[in-house]
């Protein structure tokens, strides 16, 4: 015979709602209950009829997490904490990307309205056209990052204040020619112009001149893009004090070029990046970077989540996941 909720509650001396709540991740359920149950569950080989929970409370036990380009090692460590977190609280996670793209994230909100999937984390990443917007009917969704909006929950580090102290952190040994690589001149995502807005912050704090020749643009967020935009730069200008990437994967493709240059770091040119992946404290030298915990936004993001879930009508929450400068040895002579 397939055992039944009941038998799990029997085996874990919980009630039958109890172990509903364990499975579902939207009633908070204590850590040594919750391995209670898992382990009554492991030991009965119980497995959930999702099809016939669905039918009861409306919910598929699936949310969906989009982002805009999962190649990328910062996507890859948020998914894996969101995903991670997620699975503690019962959830499926169904991983999608985006690529930027309004049309797939309207794709997405459509089925979260459908009832396909139970919520939505998304990550978007132009303001104006995200399908976030007045007159949509929103499923329970959480943004993640800088786009700025009145409607729907959000987990965010604030790159504004964040890029401002980098840039300060940067010219504290007296450099005053510093670059920033990764400006856009086009669509212009929200993470581009709130860093580049916090870095001209800081220019103005230093009394520092704003020089349009030291803004480099690279549309696409990657290691070769950024390592062909700088090349291409260095070409026509002269070497800056200090070059502050908005990514860590742009850091290190900017990294590569100087070191084909001969240039040495931090003696002849200081690096900094953005987001703190694993890669960048390995990077020779360890690269300095806008530190935060991926886990803390995970965690955060689903808790919205859940509440959006169980609150429809109550009011937009958003949260702010603290961040700190950690110098290594591309800045620090």
């Amino acid at each position: 015979m397939r055992a039944t909720v009941k038998d799990v509650a029997r085996r874990a001396g919980v009630s039958p709602k109890t172990v509903s709540n364990v499975m579902n991740g939207v009633v908070p359920v204590s850590a040594p209950t919750r391995l209670r149950v898992e382990q009554a569950m492991a030991e009965l080989d119980y497995v959930p009829n999702l099809s016939a929970r669905g039918l009861r409370n409306g919910r598929s036990g699936v949310i969906a997490l989009a982002l805009p380009d999962l190649a990328t090692p910062y996507s890859a460590e948020v998914a894996h904490h969101i995903v991670e977190v997620a699975h503690e609280q019962g959830w499926i996670v169904q991983i999608e990307e985006t690529g930027s793209d309004p049309v797939r994230e309207q794709e997405l909100m459509t089925r979260a309205r459908s009832n396909l999937i139970d919520g939505l984390i998304l990550n978007p990443v132009v303001l104006d056209e995200s399908a976030v917007k007045v007159g949509v009917a929103l499923p329970p969704v959480v943004l993640l990052g800088e786009v700025t909006q009145q409607l729907a929950d959000r987990v965010f580090v604030n790159s504004l204040t964040a890029a401002r102290d980098m840039t300060l952190a940067l010219a504290k040994p007296g450099r005053r020619r510093i670059a920033v690589l990764g400006t856009t001149q086009g669509r212009g995502s929200a993470a581009a112009i709130q860093r580049t807005q916090g870095y001209e912050a800081a220019l103005d704090i230093l009394g520092i001149p704003r020089d349009e020749s030291l803004l480099i643009p690279c549309e696409k967020w990657t290691p070769e893009t950024a390592a062909k935009a700088l090349d291409a730069y260095l070409d026509q200008h002269p070497v800056p004090e200090a070059l502050f990437c908005f990514t860590d994967s742009m850091a290190i493709g900017a990294l590569s070029v100087l070191w084909k240059r001969g240039l040495r770091i931090p003696e002849d040119i200081a690096v900094a990046g953005f987001d703190d992946i694993a890669d960048g404290r390995y990077a020779v030298p360890s690269l300095t970077t806008v530190s935060f915990d991926k886990r803390t936004i995970a965690s955060e993001a689903l808790r919205l989540l859940t509440e959006r879930m169980g609150d429809r009508a109550h009011g937009q929450r958003v949260v702010s996941v603290d961040y700190s400068i950690v110098e290594r040895g591309s800045s620090k002579a």
